[in-house]
């Protein structure tokens, strides 16, 4: 991988990994399109550079980290359904993880819902006695949790999935944005950390110590992904959360289904787009 193919999965990650679009999904794609080996460092790169894309939660809500301990807990309860998904399913996601016909087909039938999530969850008017839940209860929380379980399929969308999961609940637009960025911190986190041990794991079984797990060039590119999506994250959350609470989630289903339609195309008509 060189840097020049880093900086633009970085800001892939940046751009889409609170979207409804499906970051891992976009990130699947460019790495095709940019010819790169699906090696075990770029397969680790591709899940850790999430973490330069959560740390902008901090920055853009650091006054809400100071919430009540309360607050907390119902992230814990929302994070606990994927912790048990993830490690039951392990094998079968880093599986799917290089199918571009999958993204591709969930890309579609995200969409096609994000066309229907305005109608289905219509923003109730405070001015006519509508009071929508801002915040989650214990019970929601779970709930939201559970939607987030669909996301281990790549091409589904994290983002899309929690959020749907909170307007299902009934909170606003925002607060079902909001929430799903406060939960990413920790899932993201998490799939890190596991994905970091294995790789660690893997080294080790060949011989190689923990000073020497990655080579200097692989250090800078982890450092420069990572930063990358910050910046790129940060400007993206601000405009996401703005955007989706005027207009909402419309514009996104329709992007996704003439991504995924060209990418089923692509691939009826025998254009190699699986990763190698």
């Amino acid at each position: 991988m060189t840097y020049w193919q880093a900086l633009l999965l970085a800001i892939v990650e940046g751009i889409t990994e609170f979207l409804p679009v499906s970051s891992t999904g976009h990130m699947i794609i460019a790495s095709k399109l940019l010819g790169i080996t699906a090696t075990p460092f770029v397969k680790l790169f591709l899940v850790v550079i999430q973490l330069g894309a959560i740390l902008s939660v901090l920055v853009v809500y650091f006054k809400r980290f100071f919430q009540s301990f309360d607050f907390y807990l119902k992230l814990l309860v929302a994070f606990l359904p994927i912790v048990v998904v993830g490690l039951a399913l392990k094998k079968h996601i880093d599986a799917l993880l290089e199918s571009v016909t999958t993204v591709a087909v969930m890309l579609l039938l995200g969409g096609i819902v994000l066309l229907f999530v305005d109608k289905w969850f219509p923003q109730e008017d405070p001015q006519h006695g509508g009071h929508p839940v801002t915040n989650p209860s214990w019970k929601e929380a779970f709930v939201i949790g559970l939607f987030q379980c669909l996301a281990v399929v790549p091409g589904v969308s994290r983002s899309a999935a929690t959020i749907i999961g909170g307007l299902t609940q009934k909170l606003t637009r925002r607060a079902a944005a909001e929430f799903a960025f406060f939960l990413a911190m920790p899932t993201m986190a998490a799939a890190a950390v596991k994905d970091i041990y294995d790789y660690y794991k893997e080294a080790h079984a060949q011989g190689i110590t923990l000073g020497h797990l990655f080579s200097g060039e692989e250090v800078k590119l982890l450092v420069l992904g990572n930063v990358v999506a910050f910046v790129v994250a940060l400007l993206a959350i601000r405009l996401f959360v703005g955007f989706v609470a005027k207009y909402g989630f419309r514009a996104f289903g329709i992007y996704r289904i003439i991504v995924g339609g060209l990418l089923l195309l692509m691939l009826a008509l025998g254009l190699n787009l699986q990763l190698v």
